[in-house]
């Protein structure tokens, strides 16, 4: 059965509402723009995201923020977009924030089969000892906090150390932008747009894949492949992503 579908909307048409979505993308670098707008563009609601952020205010994910389509996001970075910081506080938005490092290892070890890991990363924060506000209430007080993990000390050559343990995560879906692709579902990145888009390719039971340019199967030099097509279930061409800049710095003159 072919992978390539004709239409982002087409690729997109059987995500349900009260999906959970594993988007790739690091700011507005990457982002499979064009399937998100797609999600937009149906009537689906209360979707879970895993992403390292929410876009911003217009763009990527936070098209779908500003619309109230999300119930839940599991996110390690989200201070470009003002109205995730508002629904957050005012108890419309559950956020679960995780260190970004520990947040990628946990796309990848849910794709690689891991269910769970030990790391320092939040040891003796309440990353790992719990309490960090994962809803508020309207009152501002927090209606659902984190819960304690596990955390054990293991020894090796640099001693005795404190690990938390860290559940691996999935989701239903998983949407990915990739510079090159081809008929296979085999993905090429383009330097760093490659960020956590081929860990939420990984972590996704199905993998949708926007490529700027699409390629007979074999044209690609399996040297050169980034993720292996075994983990895209479907590709649309959608050809080159329009380059947004989130904030534009100029230097003053001397």
């Amino acid at each position: 059965m072919s992978k390539v579908v004709t239409t982002a909307a087409e690729a997109v048409a059987d995500i349900a509402s009260g999906s959970c979505l594993a988007v790739g993308g690091f700011g507005l670098c990457g982002i499979p723009d064009v399937l998100i707008a797609a999600v937009a563009a149906r009537d689906v609601t209360d979707l879970e995201v895993i992403s390292n952020n929410c876009g911003t205010d217009q763009n990527g994910l936070g098209i779908l923020l500003a619309d109230k389509r999300i119930r839940r996001i599991t996110a390690s970075y989200v201070g470009e977009n003002s109205e995730f910081a508002r629904q957050y506080l005012s108890g419309e938005l559950e956020v679960e924030l995780t260190p970004q490092g520990t947040l990628a290892e946990k796309l990848r070890a849910g794709g690689a089969g891991v269910p769970a890991f030990f790391t320092p990363a939040g040891v003796g924060t309440p990353v790992a000892e719990g309490g960090l506000p994962w809803r508020y209430a309207p009152d501002g007080s927090v209606a659902v906090a984190s819960p304690p993990k596990e955390v054990r000390n293991f020894g090796g050559q640099w001693g005795h150390r404190r690990y938390v343990l860290e559940e691996a995560l999935t989701a239903d879906y998983a949407l990915v932008h990739a510079l090159v692709g081809d008929t296979e579902g085999n993905l090429v990145f383009n330097k760093s747009a490659r960020n956590f888009n081929p860990l939420a390719a990984m972590a996704g039971r199905i993998c949708i894949a926007q490529v700027e340019k699409l390629l007979p199967a074999g044209d690609l030099d399996p040297e050169h492949i980034h993720l292996p097509g075994i983990f895209v279930d479907r590709i649309v061409h959608t050809g080159p992503q329009l380059k947004r800049i989130e904030k534009r710095t100029v230097a003053q003159e001397h």
